[in-house]
């Protein structure tokens, strides 16, 4: 895999999901402790970079009041209006301090569901900087990266998961996304197998 072409997108670290106190946190809490998630992302972001991958961070944000979301919303998105989760300007949706982007790093704008491609200029970014694999971790297993896994994989790019690099609401959600998901739409590694092909 070469660094140059291949594009780290971080999906969602953001005090919400990742940090006690946060909307969402204890949701997601179990199984980020039993992947190790936030220890093995931040071992995989230090030595992407350290390679030369293009960091991206997408996250999520709403205006106050969720008029982005329909009034009677279902399924995921009810529950972050549930939740008061990921409202623009808060905390809650700030990216978490040890992800701060860095120089170099890109901050995708806009996402307001579960894709990070649709409503994004993800996709125009990834083309411009001519990546041709991309490497998805984090929130939620089965939502967001699988949603945005599809679409990548939709547009022809090269897909990886990381599958301890991310996290869902139960144990048997993670299992089935990573086990069964996860190879129709990508190829699924763990973080250490994915710096190993980085350093070959």
């Amino acid at each position: 895999m070469d660094p140059k072409t291949t594009a780290l997108v971080l999906i969602e670290y953001q005090n919400d999901f990742v940090k006690p106190g946060g909307a969402h946190h204890e949701g997601v809490k179990e199984v980020m402790e039993s992947t190790n998630m936030l220890a093995n992302t931040l071992a995989t972001v230090e030595e992407a970079r350290r390679h030369g991958v293009t960091v991206m961070h997408a996250a999520i944000s709403f205006a106050e009041g969720y008029p982005e979301i329909p009034a009677n919303p279902y399924g995921i998105l009810a529950g972050v209006v549930g939740a008061k989760a990921f409202r623009k300007g808060t905390w809650g949706a700030e990216i978490i301090e040890e992800l701060t982007p860095q120089p170099g790093d890109i901050v995708i704008e806009g996402k307001r569901g579960l894709d990070c491609f649709a409503s994004t200029n993800l996709d125009f970014v990834l083309r411009q900087r001519g990546v041709t694999d991309v490497v998805l971790a984090g929130f939620l297993t089965n939502c967001c990266v699988e949603s945005t896994m599809r679409s990548a994989y939709e547009r022809g790019f090269r897909v990886v998961t990381l599958t301890d690099c991310t996290a869902a609401l139960s144990e048997e959600e993670q299992r089935v996304a990573t086990t069964r998901d996860f190879a129709m739409f990508s190829r699924p590694l763990t973080h250490d197998a994915f710096l190993a092909e980085l350093g070959a």
